[in-house]
């Protein structure tokens, strides 16, 4: 906020006495400050700041009824507004609903602008009771239904209410059912009693969550000597055990490890809600690859009319509007479909691979949060993969007040820094499982299937050859001189945040193959122990191997070897349409010359492929949810042999230090959903291991450093991302790097280059200067060759010394043009 000014005599500017306030980090909490009190604070500079549309649709001046609409997202809150004290006033806003501070940016916006009036801002200081009773829902920590009465409410209507609500106000547990003969009796009266839409949608839910329990107690209870089947397919036990506790919490995560059935559990959850509690329709979302294999289960299943959602955008909204229980779409499409999506108005939807929502950033996330429906499923073996914020996106869709707002919920769980605020470890993870209990059921393998097949892991490590050493060892560097201005500074701008995951990505790619970077050469050893391995597993007739890889080109260069070697293949990747990806399955199956099916991360998710007994990961992702999603293909329901998984690792790499990485995310999951270490630390002993790797193969980092590891997805340095938005906050502008920066990494990569050149020479048993000076053939003349990096750099680095001798020299040689 700027510093109000006067003209002094001299027409210069000179400050007030009222000095503006300063500003509230955005990405820190200052330290004389509460949690609450920042993100209020936060709120309310945005809001003041904004120049939102703002109309009285009440009959007072002040405590009235505002509409406020955003002219950005066009969309409207209502805002009521009864004083400046927190928590007096409400506004219709999602943030207000979840954030528990009893304001929120357009609350403050409003006040804002009343106050600009002295008249209007005294009379905001006074508060206000209405003359008309009201009830109405308060959010906090615990929604809760409240009767307040009006300044001309007759007797009878508070002794009425003294029947229903207690002293607090607050509506009894035991008044629920019983609400509505309350609001007929209060009827009678001639006052004016308000009962606000989100406070009867709040009675209405838990009062269907009473019958819910009711009905399936009386339907599918225990006492039954013949419980009715849900399917036509027999179900195991936990199984069915899912499919009634999804249908009695009405929307529920099932979060059962990969294999075990999760869409077959979602069916039958659905078939219950369809004949006991009035569901009509329902709406899958799911990737692209999995709309027919959905559609090919609930034929088998439950045989219930299913529609695939496809086409031109008006093929799919008369898609929509047709006939048919089900609707399956994917998620790509549902930004653009929400119109149709909204007309559909399904009873029930189903989120598979729910964990395309888990960033609530991205344009999906937000388009199927806008889906509305009385039930909901979300089906994920994996809610967390890499942050809680991850697990508080995905829980957010079927209800936004499980845990709470996201600020409250990193504070309690995250880890960090005083000094930096960096995000170091999590605690009280069990807690989170604890909170989750009424909507969340997840079991394991080892829980609920003694029959499925052993599964044995092994770790094939592989060396690297000179040419994959000089880009892994290249991009090597650029991630050292990044993880030390992290360690010095204990941040990093979004340039050098990309510039990280660019580095990152390159060095795992190098230990691939070198086609990888150049589409050129093509040297790895990868290839060839994959061709070792699977020609000793086809000594089987029977054998089939399921082969991943991230990159679609390293998945080329294996299906040339196949074809070398005359093995036939399937090859899956995000190109193939749908319709092809099931012929591809069917083939796999069926087709007993077709050995090895071959497949980016597009088939590590939904597909099954329980006809191999191996799973060939050439390479390891970031996630150990990612590496668990590619084994569930094949170790899970209907696969009758033991399970081999064989990772290859490039040895000494950065391949090598991930192993690390993975368990470090694998032990923050199972903290949470499996009941596993309640805290965790990233300074613990496996990740201290993985940076003391980095560290002595960069040089950049002490051995008695412990950061965290780089990753392609660092830890944001910035305030939680929910509760930005929902302020309209904006990330902080990144630092501007050195003019000097290109100057100085070319340097470093010109000695770098001559040391490398001259080590080559003396290792051929050469003369160091051999390596640089030549003769031209065609003149006979001796001349220096020395080594650069590449062009682009060079011409970076050229630039930056021009701008900066022109800046030593003022520009003088322009002058004297």
């Amino acid at each position: 906020m700027a510093k109000r000014t006067r003209r002094t005599a001299g027409g210069k500017k000179a400050a007030t006495a009222k000095q503006a306030k300063p500003k509230v980090s955005r990405t820190r909490k200052p330290k004389d400050l509460t949690l609450d009190e920042w993100q209020v604070a936060l709120r309310r500079a945005y809001g003041s700041q904004q120049n939102f549309q703002i109309r009285n649709t009440g009959d007072h001046p002040v405590f009235s009824e505002f509409a406020v609409t955003n002219p950005e997202t066009g969309r409207t809150y209502r805002v009521a507004v009864r004083g400046t004290r927190l928590g007096v006033n409400y506004c219709s806003c999602p943030d207000f609903a979840v954030n528990t501070l009893g304001t929120c940016k357009h609350i403050e916006f409003t006040l804002a602008r009343l106050g600009r009036s002295t008249r209007r801002r005294a009379m905001l200081q006074k508060g206000y009771t209405p003359p008309y009773s009201e009830v109405y829902l308060r959010y906090g920590s615990r929604r809760q239904v409240v009767f307040a009465a009006g300044t001309e409410a007759p007797r009878g209507l508070v002794s009425l209410a003294a029947t229903h609500f207690g002293d607090d106000g607050v509506l009894r547990d035991d008044a629920f059912a019983r609400f509505d003969r309350f609001l007929q009796r209060a009827g009678r009266f001639a006052h004016e009693l308000r009962c606000y839409s989100d406070a009867r949608a709040f009675i209405a839910q838990v009062r269907d969550a009473a019958h819910r329990r009711a009905l399936i107690a009386r339907h599918f209870g225990n006492g039954r000597k013949r419980p009715p089947k849900l399917l036509k397919a027999s179900l195991y036990p936990y199984q069915r055990e899912g499919a009634l506790f999804a249908a009695r919490a009405g929307r529920a995560l099932i979060a059962d490890d990969m294999g075990l059935g999760k869409t077959i559990q979602a069916l039958a959850a659905a078939e219950v809600m369809a004949k006991h509690f009035g569901v009509e329709r329902a709406l899958i979302v799911c990737p692209t690859s999995l709309k027919y294999q959905w559609k090919s289960e609930i034929a088998k299943f439950s045989g219930r009319p299913a529609t695939v959602i496809e086409g031109l955008a008006h093929k799919r909204h008369d898609l929509y509007a047709g006939d048919g229980f089900y609707k399956i779409v994917n998620y790509d499409v549902v930004f653009r479909d929400l119109d149709a999506i909204h007309a559909l108005s399904p009873d029930l939807v189903i989120l598979d691979e729910a964990q395309r929502i888990k960033n609530w950033q991205t344009r999906t996330a937000k388009s199927v949060k806008r889906i509305d429906s009385p039930y909901a499923l979300v089906l994920t073996g994996t809610p967390l993969e890499n942050r809680l914020e991850e697990l508080h996106s995905i829980v957010e869709f079927l209800d936004r007040h499980r845990l709470g707002p996201l600020f409250r919920f990193l504070d309690a769980h995250q880890v960090r820094e005083e000094d930096t605020g960096r995000v170091v470890g999590y605690r009280d993870l069990n807690a989170i499982s604890k909170t989750l209990a009424p909507i969340l059921i997840r079991r394991t393998k080892d829980q609920v299937l003694k029959q499925l097949p052993g599964r044995i892991d092994k770790t094939f490590f592989v060396p690297m050859t000179s040419q994959q050493w000089v880009p892994h060892n290249e991009n090597r560097e650029i991630v050292a001189r990044i993880v030390a201005k992290w360690h010095r500074l204990g941040f990093l701008s979004e340039v050098d945040q990309q510039r990280l995951m660019i580095a990152l990505q390159y060095m795992r790619m190098a230990c691939d193959s070198t086609y990888l970077i150049d589409r050129k050469t093509c040297f790895g050893p990868k290839l060839d122990e994959l061709a070792t391995f699977l020609g000793e597993l086809f000594e089987r007739p029977d054998a089939k191997a399921v082969v991943f890889s991230q990159w679609k080109r390293m998945n080329d260069l294996v299906a040339r070897r196949l074809e070398d070697e005359r093995w036939q293949f399937l090859y899956l990747h995000g190109g193939i349409p749908g319709k092809k990806r099931r012929d591809l399955l069917h083939a796999f199956r069926h087709d007993p010359e077709a050995r090895v099916f071959l497949s980016t991360d597009a088939g590590g998710t939904g597909l099954n492929l329980q006809s191999a007994s191996t799973v060939v990961n050439l390479d390891l992702p970031w996630n150990p949810a990612v590496l668990e999603q590619r084994i569930g293909r094949v170790h899970r329901i209907g696969q009758h042999r033991p399970v081999q998984v064989i990772n290859f690792v490039s040895e000494g790499t950065i391949e090598h230090g991930m192993l690390g990485v993975l368990a470090f995310k694998k032990s923050v999951f199972a903290g949470v959903l499996d009941g596993g270490e309640d805290r965790v630390s990233l300074g613990g002993t496996r990740l201290r291991k993985f940076m003391d790797h980095v560290g002595h193969v960069t040089d950049a980092v002490p051995p008695t450093a412990h950061e965290p590891p780089p990753a392609p997805e660092p830890e944001p340095e910035e305030a939680p991302v929910a509760e930005r938005e929902a302020a309209g906050l904006t990330a902080p502008p990144a630092i501007a790097p050195s003019p000097l920066q290109p100057l100085i990494e070319t340097g470093a990569a010109f000695l770098r280059e001559i040391a490398r050149t001259t080590a080559e020479s003396r290792a051929r048993g050469r003369s160091p200067i051999d390596a640089f000076v030549q003769t031209d053939e065609g003149t006979g003349q001796p001349y220096l060759k020395i080594p650069v990096p590449d062009r682009q750099t060079v011409e970076t680095a050229a630039s930056a010394l021009a701008s900066l001798l022109n800046a030593f020299t003022g520009g003088s040689d322009a002058a004297r043009r």
